[in-house]
């Protein structure tokens, strides 16, 4: 979301945010300088001097949001002990105008912020402080202040008493001083997450680019050696979808990974690193680790260069809103997985697997009649580790973007190879946005001069596919539309088959229950189309009987219906929330789910046409 353009007034200079003014290309670095002297509790001292910054008052805000994620997370709950100092370096007062920030005035031209800030979640959002490392991400770590975003910064490490032996991994500019770097802005500071501590480093070249993976786990350097050999293959794969790597500005692209009993699982992409984290260790879930990894570094291309308009700038201040994520982020995770098949790592059946939960969670729920792709893009900023307390709908009128993006990505692919027989691709169109939009880059380290709109998204496919006609015809029906590509003979051109699971299998709906003194409690809404919720039942109520028989448990629900046909009417007796019992008729449909196979699975046999197109589709582009 853009941020209105905003002045404010120090001194008799003028400040404007995403310009550079007299001061700002004069004036001497914000400096910060971070500590440790407690991590067993979880904090860390922050001090960060604003200096040559004239007499007006200077607001200090901390980031609400942070750089992929799209919701809001509001980091000043974590921020405390805070101390305001001038010049003189007197303490000063700071007032509090809102919830994120401090105003500081009479501070006679510079200004030392002082404070603590608590973090104990390591993952790709928040800040995880323990005697073992220090994990920072930047917005939930650091404060700044408006009107001096295009400042340059030195941020300093200071090792905690015992720990000589702690290294830093980062995306900011290195300096001859081990743990002194620099950012040239605050959208670069921001977007450089931060690994200090014991680090294990491997580092490889390809195309003349270096990059380095840096991991804190608490496997053996074999594991870490052959798990980074693959990391190597996801990186020389996905060159080949867009013909180079983009230029890193560092000189390096870092994979920031933590592998711990304590971490959270996530991924989060960022301009020239990405930060991967996972419960457990190497050895224990190889490929999922792959997943991400594979899926992180694509966005080095895809949403970090090839941004969308909606989200340049990023606002650190509000939740960033865009209706482009099932191309920046449902585009990702379809090539997260093609990589892996294309890299040699996962086989055609892994990769059925893949596309069979893709396809699902579109064409198995109610939610697309609801909304649009660009409609579910846009409910990121609720839904992107978002947690309401009221009950919502969305499981019916909610599908993420992340596998809706996924099914539209396969369903273009597919239908361009189709089209053209295998000479024009996705990834033709993927290198076309990177050739307009990416590769320009920007006139500034963090920020990118060409971003695109729906419009430039929907123009780039029909330079691609040479038809405006053929462009227009699949936005409208998938993406602006409400309509869903016909996935089966799509997956037959690759020797895929679509096929039900229990196509005989009476189903009365997928819910969630639990065990009541009476019966069972639907906890989950019931889907519309769905024979409870045609029944009148919803989220709430008790199952008590089913034929007259007591559903005392899930398994005697599902040994009843089990012993019915599709269309079979049952009598279920219910109760509503209030107590109030009921009868009603359930009508059983047949179990609507499916599951994508290769042909050689299901009996059938591959034609050399099928096997042809299977290899030019997941075999490797190199």
């Amino acid at each position: 979301m853009r941020r209105p353009f905003a002045m404010c007034l120090l001194g008799s200079v003028v400040f404007a945010s995403g310009l550079f003014s007299g001061i700002a290309q004069t004036a001497r670095p914000i400096e910060y300088r971070l500590s440790f002297p407690a991590l067993e509790h979880h904090w860390m001292q922050v001090e960060v001097t604003f200096p040559d910054i004239g007499s007006g008052a200077l607001d200090v805000r901390m980031s609400r949001s942070s750089p992929g994620r799209y919701t809001v997370h509001d980091f000043a709950k974590n921020v405390y002990d805070v101390h305001a100092f001038g010049a003189d370096g007197r303490e000063i007062r700071a007032t509090e105008p809102d919830a994120h920030g401090w105003r500081i005035e009479g501070h006679g031209g510079s200004v030392t912020f002082k404070y603590k800030v608590f973090g104990d979640r390591v993952d790709g959002t928040y800040l995880g402080l323990d005697p073992a490392h220090a994990h920072i991400n930047m917005p939930a770590a650091l404060v700044f202040s408006r009107g001096l975003e295009d400042r340059p910064s030195v941020v300093i490490f200071l090792a905690p008493p015992g720990r000589n032996r702690w290294h830093v991994a980062t995306q900011l500019l290195a300096t001859g001083d081990p743990l002194r770097f620099t950012a040239p802005n605050l959208q670069y500071l921001m977007d450089s997450p931060t690994e200090f501590g014991p680090v294990a480093l491997r580092t490889f070249v390809l195309d003349g680019r270096t990059f380095r993976f840096a991991a804190h786990h608490n496997g053996t350097n074999e594991e870490l050696d052959r798990f980074v050999e693959d990391v190597k293959a996801i990186v020389a794969e996905q060159r080949t979808i867009y013909g180079e790597y983009p230029t890193y500005e560092p000189g390096h692209y870092t994979f920031l990974a933590d592998y711990l009993p304590y971490a959270n699982g996530d991924g989060m992409e960022h301009r020239n690193s990405t930060v991967v984290t996972a419960p457990g260790a190497i050895r224990a879930d190889r490929l999922r680790l792959l997943g991400t990894v594979s899926h992180e570094f694509f966005h080095n291309w895809n949403v970090e260069r090839i941004r969308p308009r909606s989200l340049e700038p990023f606002d650190f201040e509000a939740a960033n809103v865009s209706s482009e994520l099932w191309l920046a982020e449902g585009f990702t995770e379809y090539y997260g997985a093609l990589t892996l098949a294309r890299a040699g790592l996962e086989d055609v059946a892994a990769t059925a697997q893949a596309v069979t939960q893709f396809v699902g969670a579109v064409a198995l729920s109610p939610a697309r009649f609801a909304r649009t792709a660009d409609d579910m893009s846009r409910m990121a900023v609720f839904t992107d580790g978002g947690k309401p307390v009221d009950p919502t709908n969305w499981s019916s009128t909610y599908v993420s973007y992340y596998p809706h993006g996924a099914a539209l990505a396969l369903a273009l692919d597919l239908t361009l190879r189709d089209r053209f027989d295998g000479r024009v691709t996705l990834d033709d169109f993927m290198r076309a946005m990177w050739r307009v939009h990416g590769k320009p880059g920007g006139s500034r380290p963090g920020y990118v001069d060409r971003p695109y709109t729906l419009a430039d998204v929907e123009a780039r496919l029909a330079e691609v596919s040479g038809s405006a006609e053929f462009a227009d015809e699949f936005f409208k029906r998938y993406i602006l539309g409400h309509e869903i590509a016909d996935y089966d003979r799509l997956l037959r051109s690759a020797g895929l088959v679509l096929r039900r699971q229990r196509p005989d299998a009476a189903w009365a709906g997928s819910v969630e229950f639990t065990q009541s003194s009476h019966g069972l409690r639907i906890e989950s809404a019931t889907l519309p189309g769905t024979p409870l919720h045609q029944a009148g039942l919803d989220r709430g109520d008790e199952i008590l009987e089913i034929d007259g028989h007591r559903a005392a448990t899930e398994a005697d629900l599902v040994r009843r219906i089990a012993a019915h046909r599709p269309r079979d009417t049952v009598t279920v007796r219910a109760a509503d929330r209030a107590g109030i019992e009921r009868s009603v008729a359930l009508t059983l449909a047949a179990d609507p789910s499916f599951e994508v196979v290769p042909a050689e699975s299901a009996g059938q046999r591959l034609s050399d046409g099928q096997r042809a197109f299977r290899q030019r589709w997941l075999g490797s582009q190199q």
